[in-house]
């Protein structure tokens, strides 16, 4: 299963939310916001992860070069833009 994982990244921890290709949630979790930490929680995951999303911040250069080297393949996001596009999403009725 293909997994996308979205990081909210303080300056001690890191918030970790995974959605399967389905778009439910399958895991949350929290992690040290160090490059090691995250790389270690992500070869843990069952399943394959397509995509990590990284808020642009203070220490988004720093997480993001170190889980790039590490091989992963991280989108750095910048709030104001990822807050538009949602807005444009449409909203399915039920």
């Amino acid at each position: 299963m293909r997994l996308f994982v979205g990081l909210d990244v303080s300056l001690a921890k890191t918030a970790i939310c995974v959605i399967s290709e389905h778009g439910k949630i399958v895991k949350e979790a929290q992690v040290a916001s160090e490059p090691e930490e995250l790389v270690r929680w992500a070869r843990e995951q069952d399943g394959t992860i397509a995509a990590i999303g990284l808020e642009a911040g203070p220490l988004s250069q720093w997480l993001h070069r170190g889980l790039t080297l590490a091989g992963r393949d991280v989108i750095l996001m910048e709030t104001r833009q990822v807050k538009g596009a949602l807005k444009a999403m449409p909203i399915p009725k039920t």
